[in-house]
C-alpha cells in the first residue's frame, strides 16, 4: 500500500509539472496569499459499506447496499488551498460501523472514529488554469491517518483515495459530494484472530476496508479568492510612455524658451506710446498618447493647449489640428486611424474650451518619425493658421 501511494503521489507531481510546462505563466498567474487566507471547513452527511477481514471465506454478499454491511455516518473537515492547485484538509468520519462477521446488521453494529490528513488536488484549475467564477470544479485526494475501534479499543493505521465534486451557489458557500475509499491497517475492527469454519476451512486477519460517498457544504472562511499577478510589462511600459510624453513636453518648452530669449535679444527699442498687443507664438502645442490609443496620456498636456484656445477665441483665429503616430509600429492602415483619431480628440478638446468646430482644421499625417525616441512621435498639435 505504501508503493502505492508513492506511486500516486509520483504520478500527481508529474502531471502538474508537465501542466505548468506547457503553459507556464497564464495558467498559473496569481498572487501568494497570507497564511490565513483560503481556509475552508466542511459538513457532509455519508453512507458507508464495510468490508471486513472477518467475512474472509463466509460466502456472504459483497452488495454495498445490503443492510448488515452498511451504515449512515457524517464527516467534518477543515482545510487550507496554499495555491489553487494544492491543498490540505483535516477530516473526521464517523460514528457508526460495521465489522461483518453475519449477515445481522445488529450484531454487527460498533462504534469508531476516524481521523485523517489528506492532500487535495483541485484538478479543474490544475489542467485548465484559475477561474474564480467557475461554477464546478473537480478534485482528488489523497491521505493517511488512524482508525479507531470504540467498541474494541483498537487502533490502526487508515490510508485514504477519492474525488470530489463540488458546485459553487454563492462566493463563500459550494455543495460537495464526495466518494472515497479506506483501507485499514491490520484488523481494524476487531482483535485480529485466525477462525475456523465448520467446514474445516479457515480464515484469516487481513485488511479491513470502507467505502463510502457522501453529499454536504462547504463554507470557505474569509479571502477565498486569488489575486492575479499584475502585468509588470504592461505597467513598464504605461510609465515610460508618461515619461517620454513628459521629455517630449519639456523639449518643446525649451525650443520655445530659446525662442522667445533671442526675439527679446534683437527686439529693437520703440519710442512711441507703449500699445498692448496680443501676440501668440506660432510654435504648436503638442499633446501625447499611449501606443495604439487615442486618449490623451497626460491631462496637464492640456494647460498649453487652453492657452492656445482663449488666443483664438478673442482674436476670431483658425486653428490647425495635426495628428500623428510612430512608424515603428502598426501598418499604414492603423497608423493612419490612430493619426485621424489623435487630431480629432484634440479638435474636440478645443471645442469643449469655447473654439467654434469652424475655425479648427484637422490633419492626420499617419506614422512618422520625425521626434527621437520613436515614442515622442505618437501626438497631436494644435497651431494658430
Amino acid at each position: 500500500m505504501k508503493k502505492l501511494l508513492i506511486v500516486l503521489a509520483f504520478v500527481s507531481v508529474s502531471v502538474a509539472t508537465m501542466a505548468q510546462d506547457e503553459e507556464p505563466a497564464l495558467k498559473y498567474s496569481v498572487a501568494t496569499n497570507s497564511f490565513w487566507s483560503n481556509w475552508y471547513v466542511q459538513a457532509n452527511f455519508n453512507w458507508s459499506a464495510f468490508y471486513s477481514t472477518e467475512e474472509h471465506q463466509m460466502g456472504l454478499s459483497h452488495s454495498p447496499f445490503k443492510s448488515f454491511r452498511s451504515a449512515p455516518n457524517f464527516s467534518v473537515a477543515v482545510g487550507k488551498w496554499f495555491t489553487p492547485s494544492i491543498g490540505l484538509r483535516t477530516k473526521f468520519y464517523g460514528v457508526w460501523g460495521r465489522e461483518v462477521f453475519s449477515d445481522s446488521k445488529d450484531l454487527n453494529k460498533y462504534h469508531y472514529w476516524d481521523i485523517e490528513e489528506q492532500v487535495v488536488l483541485n484538478l479543474s484549475n490544475l489542467f485548465f488554469g484559475y477561474n474564480p467564477t467557475r461554477v464546478w470544479n473537480l478534485s482528488a485526494f489523497g491521505g493517511t491517518g488512524f482508525d479507531h475501534d470504540m467498541s474494541a479499543g483498537m487502533t490502526a493505521m487508515v490510508y485514504s483515495l477519492g474525488l470530489i465534486s463540488q458546485w459553487r451557489v454563492a462566493k463563500h458557500w459550494q455543495i460537495n459530494l464526495e466518494g472515497g475509499w479506506l483501507f485499514k491497517e491490520h484488523d481494524a475492527d476487531s482483535d485480529g484472530y485466525i477462525g475456523h469454519l465448520d467446514n474445516g476451512g479457515t480464515y484469516y486477519n487481513n485488511h479491513d476496508q470502507q467505502f463510502y460517498l457522501e453529499v454536504g457544504l462547504t463554507y470557505n472562511i474569509g479571502m477565498c479568492t486569488w489575486n492575479k499577478v499584475p502585468d509588470v510589462d504592461a505597467i513598464k511600459a504605461l510609465s515610460q510612455a508618461q515619461i517620454d510624453a513628459l521629455n517630449a513636453q519639456l523639449a518643446d518648452a525649451l525650443a520655445e524658451n530659446a525662442r522667445l530669449k533671442d526675439l527679446l535679444a534683437n527686439q529693437k527699442p520703440v519710442e512711441t506710446e507703449p500699445v498692448v498687443i496680443k501676440e501668440h507664438t506660432s510654435t504648436p502645442v503638442s499633446v501625447f498618447f499611449n501606443i495604439n490609443k487615442t486618449v490623451i496620456a497626460n491631462e496637464s498636456d492640456l494647460v498649453d493647449v487652453k492657452t492656445v484656445a482663449e488666443y483664438a477665441k478673442e482674436n476670431g483665429s483658425e486653428l490647425l489640428v495635426t495628428g500623428f503616430a510612430d512608424s515603428a509600429t502598426g501598418n499604414e492602415e492603423i497608423n493612419q486611424k490612430l493619426s485621424d483619431g489623435r487630431a480629432q480628440t484634440l479638435a474636440d478638446e478645443l471645442v469643449k474650451m469655447g473654439v467654434s468646430p469652424d475655425n479648427i482644421e484637422t490633419v492626420g499625417k499617419g506614422g512618422v518619425n520625425d521626434l527621437s525616441p520613436v515614442s515622442y512621435n505618437r501626438r497631436a498639435t494644435v497651431e494658430v493658421k
